[in-house]
This record gives C-alpha cells, sequence and structure tokens, in this order.
C-alpha cells in the first residue's frame, strides 16, 4: 500500500494523537488507584470498627467525653494518614489510647 505524503503525515498525527490519549488515561488511573498509608506505631492502639452512616467527627465526638473532638479528628487523622475526615463503612480506625471513653 502506497501513501501520498499527505496520508503518511495523517497517520503519523493520528498515532501520536493516540499515543497521546493512552498515556493521559494511564496516569488518571494511577490517579485514581487507592493508595493505602501504613502509619508505623498503631500496633497496640485501640481501633473502631466503622459502621455505615458513622463520620471522623461523630467518632471523635463519642470517644472525647465532653471534650473539644476538633483536635481528635486530626489525630485520628493523623495516626491512619487520612488526607481527609472521608472513612468507609467497614474500614478499621486506630484511635489514641489517652482518648476520655477508653480510660
Amino acid at each position: 500500500m502506497r501513501l501520498t505524503r499527505r496520508g503518511r503525515v495523517v497517520l503519523v498525527v493520528a498515532v501520536a494523537l493516540l499515543s497521546l490519549g493512552g498515556f493521559w488515561l494511564g496516569t488518571r488511573a494511577a490517579g485514581h488507584a487507592e493508595v493505602r498509608v501504613v502509619v508505623a506505631g498503631q500496633a497496640g492502639l485501640p481501633w473502631v470498627e466503622v459502621h455505615q452512616g458513622d463520620t471522623l467527627w461523630e467518632i471523635a465526638d463519642a470517644l472525647s467525653a465532653g471534650d473539644d473532638p476538633g483536635a481528635l479528628v486530626e489525630e485520628i487523622k493523623r495516626l491512619n494518614g487520612l488526607p481527609d475526615s472521608l472513612i468507609r463503612p467497614g474500614a478499621r480506625i486506630y484511635v489514641p489510647k489517652d482518648t476520655a471513653a477508653l480510660r
């Protein structure tokens, strides 16, 4: 099969666009992959299992027993390597040993 110069240019541009599209889709998929952060020092810490409808704020409020739950939310996020306050049912959330409800 013989291609004209214009046909070769069109073919090269099409292959380049398909390749760039594939690379772009690959980076998008890698960005959405689940990354599990393992934080050292969780051994021996008490944990709470997340149930449907639970929020990190509600868990911290129940554990703080009247103290400010905001500081406990931040500590729980740090202990578990959470980038935000989103938690999923069935997840195991580690909590600090010195929380008021665990004393």
